[in-house]
């Protein structure tokens, strides 16, 4: 299985000359492709403006003022309006996409699809709505990775300890193909923009797919031992890496090389990236450790009970961002970073709902 394979089907792109055909394992059950009618829209999210509707809270009235005798004065006065409402404080929207899809992998080979949808119920508190649209077995063993392509992208990557990574089309709803060109269990799955894909595995290489006809552009070798987790720089230009032989790597993706090591002195389970680039965090165990970009250690966290991934992401309120924990003591954990980088990162809220871990 040194090279890479890819089996198509019927209105899938041309595949490269010299790949080997392998036939998928099993096929999807026919109620996988049927489509399923678009989400209903809530009135409340609704505006009778020609404008694309956003879920915001109900806006307040703006006092009307006198009518002006010409058409100059008319003007005069809407402009007025416009910037004394302008300077006037304003209750802060909150914006979110009104559609989206969660697709999940198990250890029962079985592949989910959810359908979801937001809207605004008469009390105006935001609602989610899920609605399965598929399921069925995709591999002959677990899953273990799943991705999908950014900005909307139709593909979709799944990566089983049957060493195959398989494509899927989402707006279609069916199997394109299976690349088999690792030799170990897939390990990660990430699709740095809708034209490339980067896999990973325990054979301890990482393969660059072009989305195009799915040739391997580049297999970067490095780790001695399983790569558990990846990391793209949100540039796209560098990604990181943490595995079994304790090390952390950094690799240059435009040029398809590694660009600098270090030793961690113990096994890194996943690594993750801050929102802007700036910084970077490594987990193993109950230990968050904090870089900088040139691999400098700032802060060592040290969480209540083990974890099991961790996020960045903006906050919705003023600037900076915060740091999303999930842990074996099922709770989710926010720790907000500060612009101060010399600062270590504070707890400021825990997410309680899960039954488990």
């Amino acid at each position: 299985m040194a090279k890479s394979s890819l089996s198509t089907k019927k209105g899938a792109e041309k595949v490269v000359k010299k790949t080997r055909i392998a036939e998928p394992t099993e096929r999807a059950p026919k109620r996988a492709r049927i489509a399923t009618p678009p989400p209903p829209k809530s009135k409340a999210a609704q505006k009778p403006s020609k404008a694309k509707s956003t879920i915001a809270g109900p806006s307040k009235p703006t006092p009307a003022g006198p009518i002006a005798s010409s058409s100059s004065q008319n003007r005069k006065e809407k402009g007025k309006a416009k910037s004394s409402s302008t300077d006037e404080p304003q209750e802060p929207t909150l914006e979110l996409p009104s559609t989206f899809k969660v697709v999940a992998g198990s250890y029962e080979k079985l592949l989910y699809g959810l359908n979801g949808w937001t809207s605004v119920n008469e009390a105006g508190k935001l609602e989610y709505h899920l609605k399965p649209i598929f399921i069925f077995p995709a591999h002959v063993s677990c899953i273990k990775a799943v991705a999908a392509s950014p900005q909307g992208g139709k593909w979709l990557a799944t990566g089983s300890a049957d060493e195959i990574v398989k494509i899927w089309d989402l707006r279609r709803k069916k199997e394109v193909g299976g690349l088999m060109h690792h030799e170990g269990s897939i390990t990660h799955l990430s699709f740095p923009s809708k034209s490339y894909l980067l896999s990973a595995s325990e054979d301890g290489s990482l393969c660059i797919f072009r989305a195009r006809d799915w040739a391997v552009l580049r297999a970067l070798k490095g780790h001695k031992g399983r790569v558990n987790a990846v990391a793209v720089h949100p540039s796209g230009k560098v990604a990181l890496t943490v595995g079994k032989d304790r090390t952390l790597r950094m690799w240059d993706l435009m040029r398809g090389k590694g660009s600098a090591s270090t030793k961690l002195g113990k096994e890194g389970e996943t690594v993750q990236w801050s929102t802007d680039g700036s910084l970077f965090a490594v987990t193993s165990g109950s230990t968050i450790d904090l870089y900088s970009t040139d691999m400098v250690l700032l802060h060592v966290i040290n969480h209540p009970s083990r974890l099991h991934d961790i996020r960045f992401a903006k906050r919705v309120n003023g600037e900076g961002e915060v740091m999303l924990v999930g842990a074996e003591d099922k709770k989710v954990t926010i720790y907000a970073l500060h612009a101060d980088r010399s600062n270590p990162p504070t707890v400021i809220a825990h997410l309680i709902g899960h039954e488990n871990r």
